[in-house]
């Protein structure tokens, strides 16, 4: 609507009052630190009944089989004996993620549409706890990836950036079945550039609905947990960091994911998501725990390549 002034100047509805009257069309909130977590989509995961998982190995030593091998010990008796386990094998424990949210039941009733306040809460309380699991499936003290890597299978790069001699080097410590590298997306861009330089481009392959860049035939899956200088988003165009190359599989003696299966109010794979109730002033309490660990099953299912520099750049003619 419009009205004349004095000066018969057209005044109009101006864009600010409009905009209360207006029916707009409205996203989910958008977490931008929100990532694919490919790693638990290609990790190959065991669900526990106890919470405990213990790691049988073979004892270091002669076995029969050993003695039949031998092409020093000729006989013609047939060895005897028995294969040793360790006597204190390795047991790990589930670890749990845990976070409270809460909601006032007011707001979620007044603001509910179009979406519902407390699923879209929930939703990204979730997604922060699938967040910090992947982290810790690499980074955790205890049964992190990178802190358990034998020191036999740890190796260093040849110059600082990473080449494909580097991760070839890296094959010949998982040559049994690799199933994927992991790298951060720099250290990702980092090894493109090598291959280009040395006019060898990787291909690429599709898994779990992704594309990635393979070497040898191997996908190198990429992640922000593989710290670059202790940051997930460095701002330095140079850093340090690690590629991983993994077996996974149980039957493969690989590296393993682990979560607590059939669990109370069980929302997805090691979730457990309980209402807490209502408190006096109205606000609703919910808590969400999640169970996770993992396991390396044999000390050549997973190497390291350390010291990776990502700040190499070249010239191309």
């Amino acid at each position: 609507m419009s009205k004349e002034t004095k000066n018969d100047t057209i005044v109009a509805l101006g864009k600010k009052a409009a905009y209360n009257l207006a029916d707009v069309n409205k996203t989910r909130p958008q977490y931008g630190a929100l990532t694919p977590k490919w790693i638990t989509k290609v990790l190959e995961f065991k669900g526990l009944d106890s919470g405990i998982y213990r790691i049988n190995k073979v004892k270091e030593g002669e076995t029969p089989l050993d003695v039949l091998c031998s092409v020093e010990k000729k006989s013609d008796i047939i060895p005897q004996g028995y294969v040793e386990y360790e006597e204190e094998p390795r047991e790990l424990q589930l670890a749990s993620i845990s976070t409270i949210i809460n909601v006032n039941t007011a707001v979620a009733d007044v603001y509910g549409s179009p979406y519902d306040q407390v699923k879209e809460q929930l939703d990204l309380a979730i997604e922060s706890l699938r967040e910090r699991q992947e982290s810790q499936l690499i980074n955790n003290d205890d049964y992190g990836l990178l802190k358990n890597v034998p020191d036999s299978q740890r190796i260093q790069t040849r110059n600082g950036a990473p080449t494909p001699d580097d991760l070839d080097e890296l094959i010949t410590k998982v040559w049994k079945e690799p199933s994927f590298f992991l790298a951060h997306p720099r250290a990702i861009a980092a090894f493109e550039r090598e291959c280009t330089k040395r006019g060898v481009p990787p291909v690429t392959t599709n898994i779990a609905g992704g594309t990635f860049i393979c070497w040898r035939g191997i996908p190198i899956i990429p992640t922000d947990k593989l710290l670059v200088d202790g940051l997930k988003n460095p701002k330095s165009k140079s850093g340090k960091t690690n590629i991983l190359l993994i077996r996974t599989g149980e039957a493969k003696r690989g590296v393993i994911g682990l979560f607590q299966r059939n669990l109370k109010n069980e929302q997805s794979r090691g979730l457990s998501v309980r209402f807490r109730g209502i408190d006096d002033k109205g606000v609703a309490s919910y808590l969400l725990s999640l169970y996770c660990s993992a396991a390396i099953l044999s000390d050549d299912a997973i190497a390291v390549l350390e010291d990776v520099e990502v700040g190499e750049y070249y010239d191309y003619d």
